[in-house]
């Protein structure tokens, strides 16, 4: 440390430090003011002090290395106009990397403090600003408002905890307060946390009775920041009684107003991977019951952690820590600190390795890539215009595509918003900024807005650079990079679908006996789960995750509850298994058998069973952390899919699952009215109303017949056009096709009857041929076609995820079998009929039967022997003489 900080002094005294211009006036009014720079990028904070006329001092000055092109950079307001549109004010390079520096900077000759509004550090090759300071008259601030702006990330203090954690702060006795600055180069889903010890503990059990702050930022964006209390080491858990106990939030302790929140945010920010809060707390006007009072003369013990914090549930509406973790990383610690002495070891920014926290999203081949405008809120390269560009509803994310894949743009971001993919970072049709730049993509033509879209491809190929950017053509800044990489997961496997909320991609490729599958968050988490079911109970999860010592796993579970005890490890044969992470996006691959070779079938994993030709419903959830063992209820998810995704593994497409059911069950519907009323009601009009006038019961047979083949048909158009195609893979569709093939042979099969025989005439065998055919068609089409249906009842429950299909089971066998009853009865009454009418007219001569010529189309007991016997007996009527 004492090498370093000589070597800082000698390397500024030679070069970093310039004397003022003995020459220079002192007339303007802001010389001698003072103002602190705004830290927008680079972690660059410092003082700025007014020499002269001509000059400036920077003091404290941090800031990691930018390009060669940075300058010192003047405007006439802090605004994305002003500042785009500033100038350079001094010759003065910012090249390297400060360190707490000092030194005084030169205006250029042409360059007066009139001319000047707000001094910045500035990029000029991106536009981007890293930092700047409002310049004002310290004496006309405080005339005006009474008090004097500071920025938020100065602090009178620092202390260094950790290599990724530093503690700043500023103390006011005289409002009992002290503000206090958590900085860490960390995780975004991590919390930072700090606070004073039990003063009447001992050494082994620091955390006990402590009063900490835990902050940190939520999923949003935002930073929060609140007051712990820990009266054991484990999470947060509330008992049956209301009471709490574990690192608790003040405010659960006995009731919700038992204790409040004494840390007030004041400010926090998110930038190049390191975090920072600051907030402001009591320092003796304090609960003594849940809060420490701090002695800001005296010597205490305080302590500190890092780690990963769980997000708000159902169960906790709070941000609850999880365990720091072990050593090797010092994620924890204690020291004694009085507050009132002066310190200051933080010499220079601290420096994260991962500074990439924009949102990240692969394009993948025949994925479109919807392309909107909204707020800004997180613009990655600011200073930014107030709308920006969004791709599947993301702000301004790193778009990474694969060389050769084409991408597929929807443009829906308004007719004054014209995507472009250029070379130049800024965009907004750089030519007119005299620049020269290269346009792959896009241009006037591809803008549109939901109702119409634009569609935009656009395939990078070999030469493409690997670094480019999408912005619109019309106005500056608007979109961001992208990152053109070779090969990925789009070449690797057949197919692709996007899951529900479009958070997870999911990839596979089928084989014979095996199938390849890959699952890709698109935002950060600490592990990612794919399951196959309809919902977390009663399903196959797969989870991937990053350990502590930076290894990917994958492990597969069964699922049987909505706790972290229903969680029961399996033992499946994967092969090929790989999890990676890359800016906190998890990538899981591994290949499966699609049938176990499992001898012990009660083994939970052996019924995980893939069957291609059924659609595979998929869920996925993300949270924090994950571990294979010791799994607690803080392991459980953060977010997850709001409903299963249909992946058809054949046709290597999905649908969402309800929106399958409401056509599904008018299909059901038609089909039940045809086959469970109208054709049964034709088959009964022939059997059993011969004796209506003018054939009235033929009429009646075939309107119903007509009519019921018309509903099938039409239900059958509902099915295929849901399903875009017609798929024969199931039981259901089977017995479905066998029905309605039976059905169209009845038309078929009328208009080929031969002509009936006159009465009194033998019937040739050809009609009888067709009688027996007529008969046995119909009657095989309506048992099939009750298989259909109860087997389409069960296939809507299996595939589709259809709840309480036992009712509309029940509901048709009670339907079925009332009109098996009552087909008895009509068929005990027709006997009757017949035989009543055969004894009626035993005493004709030549008798001429009268009937049509389906009388018996559907007796069930008539054959060719009765038709003889009958004929016989008429033979000896008619040969019986007249006078005996």
């Amino acid at each position: 440390m004492l090498l370093k900080s000589i070597f800082v002094i000698l390397f500024f005294l030679l070069f970093g430090y310039a004397d003022p211009d003995p020459n220079c006036t002192r007339v303007n009014p802001l010389v001698d003011s003072e103002s602190e720079f705004k830290m927008v990028q680079h972690q660059l904070r410092g003082s700025l002090k007014i020499v002269d006329d001509c000059s400036f001092m920077v003091s404290q000055f941090d800031m990691l290395h930018g390009s060669d092109h940075v300058q010192w950079w003047g405007a006439r307001a802090p605004d994305f106009q002003n500042l785009t549109n500033g100038f350079v004010v001094s010759h003065y390079q910012l090249n390297h990397t400060y360190e707490n520096s000092s030194f005084v900077v030169h205006l250029m000759d042409n360059v007066t403090w009139n001319m000047i509004k707000v001094l910045a550090v500035w990029d000029r090759t991106t536009a981007s600003d890293f930092g700047h300071a409002v310049l004002e008259n310290s004496a006309a601030s405080d005339h005006e408002i009474g008090v004097v702006h500071t920025e938020p990330t100065m602090f009178e203090n620092c202390k260094v905890l950790s290599n990724d954690f530093r503690l700043r702060w500023s103390l006011d006795v005289e409002n009992d307060s002290i503000e206090i600055g958590l900085e860490a180069a960390t995780g975004i889903m991590n919390y930072m946390s700090f606070g004073w010890a039990n003063p009447n503990g001992d050494d082994s059990q620091l955390m006990i009775g402590a009063d900490v702050a835990v902050a940190g930022f939520k999923e949003n964006g935002l930073p929060f920041v609140d007051d712990f209390f820990i009266t054991k080491y484990s999470e947060c858990v509330t008992n049956s009684d209301g009471s709490a106990r574990g690192v608790c939030p003040d405010s659960v302790y006995e009731g919700s107003n038992s204790g409040k929140n004494n840390s007030m945010l004041i400010y926090g920010h998110r930038r190049d991977g390191v975090s920072f809060v600051r907030y402001r707390r009591p320092l003796a006007q304090v609960d003594g019951k849940y809060d420490h009072p701090v002695n800001h003369s005296a010597d205490m013990k305080v302590i500190w952690a890092l780690g990963k914090i769980k997000p708000p549930d159902t169960i906790s509406p709070y941000y609850l820590p999880q365990n720091h973790g072990p050593f090797p990383a010092q994620t924890y610690s204690h020291l004694v600190l009085n507050v009132s002495e002066h310190v200051n070891e933080c010499i220079g920014p601290l420096d994260a390795e991962d500074k990439e926290d924009q949102d990240l999203i692969t394009a993948d081949a025949n994925v479109t890539l919807v392309i909107t405008s909204g707020h800004a809120l997180h613009y990655p390269n600011p200073p930014n215009p107030a709308k920006v560009l969004y791709i599947n509803k993301k702000e301004a994310p790193v778009l990474r595509v694969e060389r050769g894949v084409p991408v597929k743009f929807s443009m829906q971001a308004g007719h004054d918003v014209a995507l472009y993919i250029t070379s130049d970072p800024i965009g907004g049709n750089a030519t007119l900024r005299n620049v020269t730049e290269t346009i792959y993509a896009g241009g006037p033509d591809a803008s549109g807005v939901k109702s119409s879209p634009t569609e935009l491809v656009w395939a990078p190929d070999r030469n493409t650079p690997d670094h480019i950017f999408y912005h619109s053509l019309y106005e500056q800044k608007m979109g961001w990079r992208i990152e053109v990489v070779d090969g990925g997961l789009s070449d690797m496997y057949n197919s692709s679908v996007f899951l529900d909320d479009q958070q997870v991609t999911f990839f596979w490729t089928l084989s014979k006996d095996s199938i390849s599958m890959a699952a890709r968050a698109e935002k950060k988490s600490g592990y990612l789960a794919i399951g196959f079911g309809s919902g977390m109970e009663n399903s196959y999860a797969y989870v991937g995750w990053i350990d502590d010592t930076g290894v990917g796993r994958v492990n597969t579970y069964w699922i049987d509850g909505k706790n972290a005890l229903s969680i029961h490890p399996t033992y499946e044969n994967l092969t090929y298994v790989r999890c990676k992470t890359e800016n906190g996006i998890i990538t899981l691959e591994f290949i499966r058998p699609l049938n176990p070779s499992c001898s012990e079938r009660d083994r939970p994993e052996c019924n995980n069973i893939i069957d291609p030709t059924t659609p595979l419903k998929v869920v996925w959830a993300m949270g924090a952390k994950w571990t294979n063992e010791y799994l607690t209820d803080s392991n459980m998810h953060s977010i997850t899919s709001s409903r299963p995704v249909r992946v058809l593994l054949m046709r290597g497409s999905a649908e969402a699952e309800q929106d399958l059911l409401p056509v599904l069950t008018v299909h059901g519907f038609m089909m039940f009215l045809a086959w469970g009323i109208l054709l049964p009601g034709g088959i009964l009009a022939a059997r059993y109303l011969k004796h209506v006038k003018n054939n009235g019961w033929y009429r009646i047979h075939v309107y119903l017949q007509y009519s019921g083949l018309t509903v099938v048909l039409i239900a059958l158009l509902f099915a295929v056009a849901e399903l875009r195609g017609f798929h024969v893979s199931s039981a259901h569709v089977k017995f479905g096709i066998a029905a309605i093939f039976l059905a169209c042979m009845q038309p078929v099969n009328a208009f080929l009857r031969p002509e009936k025989p006159e009465n009194g005439e033998q019937a040739p065998l050809t009609r009888v041929i067709w009688e027996y055919f007529h008969i046995i068609v119909g009657r095989s089409a309506i048992v099939v076609s009750v298989v259909a249906l109860f087997s389409g009842v069960k296939h809507l429950g299996d595939r589709y995820g259809a709840q309480n299909v036992q009712g509309p089971n029940w509901a048709m066998a009670i339907w079925f079998l009332i009109g098996v009853l009552v087909v008895i009865y009509l068929e005990y009454r027709e006997k009757q009929r017949v035989r009543d009418h055969i004894f009626g007219r035993s005493n004709w001569v030549l008798g001429n039967l009268e009937e049509d010529d389906s009388l018996d189309l559907l007796s069930p007991v008539r054959t060719l022997a009765d038709i003889e016997s009958q004929s016989s007996v008429r033979m000896e009527v008619q040969l019986e003489p007249l006078n005996r």
